[in-house]
């Protein structure tokens, strides 16, 4: 794995318009700098969601099942070219019509994050990259039966019991 930690990522006020700019490692050591990232919501036809399972060996939410897409903007890069590029990099997916939900912040313990969160409907092949464990599609149903179970990352849990609750298909 590349150390990556001097990649250079926007720094952002609360509405996303460009503050700064620092390197991924000043962003996510507990400095709290607020930094934007895209999120986007996969739904089927059928209504089920695509979750992907983060990798055992990620130092955030090992193991964890996570939004479809979650990546950060880069420096220079507008929310859509951001999304774009995520989604290809993650999911193999090219053709697909985002539609945005809301943006709001999001803090951990490490980081704070402000989230252009997004959904789409989409039909087609599906190939996670190897940074994944994969991914499936999962019926809303059984993600709300397993909500605070520790089976899902908090970001994700959060996103959806305030954003995608509402807007599912």
């Amino acid at each position: 794995m590349k150390d990556n930690s001097e990649e250079m990522f926007p720094l952002v006020d609360e509405e996303g318009n460009l503050m700064g700019a620092t390197t991924r490692g000043e962003c996510h050591n507990g400095s709290k700098l607020l930094h934007p990232v895209v999120h986007l919501h996969v739904f089927n036809s059928k209504g089920e969601l695509y979750l992907q399972k983060r990798p055992d060996w990620k130092d955030i939410q090992p193991g964890k099942w996570d939004t479809s897409v979650g990546g950060h903007i880069d420096l220079g890069e507008s929310v859509e070219m951001a999304l774009k590029r995520e989604v290809r990099e993650e999911l193999g997916i090219t053709d697909f019509t985002p539609q945005l939900l809301t943006h709001y912040v999001f803090e951990s313990a490490r980081e704070k994050e402000l989230v252009f969160s997004h959904k789409t409907v989409y039909d087609g092949p599906i190939f996670p990259c190897e940074e994944l464990d994969g991914g499936r599609f999962w019926p809303l149903e059984e993600i709300r039966e397993n909500l605070g179970k520790g089976v899902f990352t908090p970001n994700f849990e959060r996103e959806f019991t305030t954003v995608l609750q509402n807007n599912a298909q």
